[in-house]
């Protein structure tokens, strides 16, 4: 199979799934659980192989799933998550659904991490889902791709969160960006009992909201760094003209 006119072959799109799969690994977002996908067109995406992230291998091709229809055989039962996302969001090429530690950790508290630095920026409108069980049905997908809304982050109460992108890539920044940002919210909390004075202003937060100068372009080298595929420039950080919309 290949993509629509334009879009890179399937067999490249494998590859950046797997890339990100074992990025996500690699700095500590997944261990035994998690899940990434990348849109292929309006009804079709790709998600990983269903096998701890860390441990794909370069033979380790992903399912494709009909965002319309039941999940096929052998994909995990929240990838329906995926689902409903895509479904909902035109603008979303890229999905992750992560485990962060740090993050976990607030969510247990009912705790988001706030923008109090330059990458919190990039998840200031974090959104937080109360309900501590698998997603597994239909309808609790559907209800918490309603809950994330428009915003790129949804912190899930004991249950990592999922981010979104344009692309796969940018999701997977999104996701680092967010533990990163619990990283600071769990040192100013150890710092002060005011933490209302760290926290960016919304003028603050939009002038932080940039990504040009390579910002996530150089994040993607960082998190792909000493992956065991080679890379060539087919795999290079998506331009806006790249991506599936």
């Amino acid at each position: 199979m290949s993509l629509p006119a334009g879009r890179q072959p399937l067999a490249v799109l494998q590859q950046r799934v797997r890339l990100v799969s074992r990025a996500l690994a690699r700095h500590g977002l997944v261990g035994a659980w998690g899940h990434c996908s990348a849109r292929i067109d309006e009804n079709l995406f790709l998600v990983c192989a269903a096998k701890p992230m860390g441990q794909i291998g370069s033979h380790d091709d992903g399912v494709i799933v009909n965002v319309n229809q039941p999940l096929p055989k052998g994909v995990l039962g929240e990838v329906r998550i995926h689902q409903r996302i895509y479904a909902r969001r035109q603008d979303v090429g890229g999905i992750c659904r992560v485990m962060p530690p740090v993050t976990m950790a607030l969510s247990t508290l009912r705790r988001v991490p706030k923008p109090r630095h330059g990458v919190g920026a990039f998840i200031a409108d974090c959104q937080f889902w109360d309900d501590p069980r698998l997603l597994r049905d239909d309808s609790l997908a559907d209800e918490l791709a309603m809950e994330i809304a428009n915003e790129d982050a949804l912190v899930m109460r004991g249950n990592g969160a999922v981010t979104v992108g344009g692309s796969i890539e940018e999701a997977m920044c999104k996701a680092w960006c967010l533990e990163d940002a619990a990283r600071i919210e769990r040192y100013v909390s150890d710092l002060s009992d005011d933490l209302s004075q760290s926290l960016l202003s919304k003028d603050e937060v939009l002038a932080r909201q940039v990504s040009s100068g390579r910002v996530f372009e150089r994040l993607w080298e960082y998190l792909t760094a000493d992956d065991p595929e080679p890379l060539d420039e087919s795999l290079a950080f998506p331009s806006e003209s790249e991506v599936w919309a």
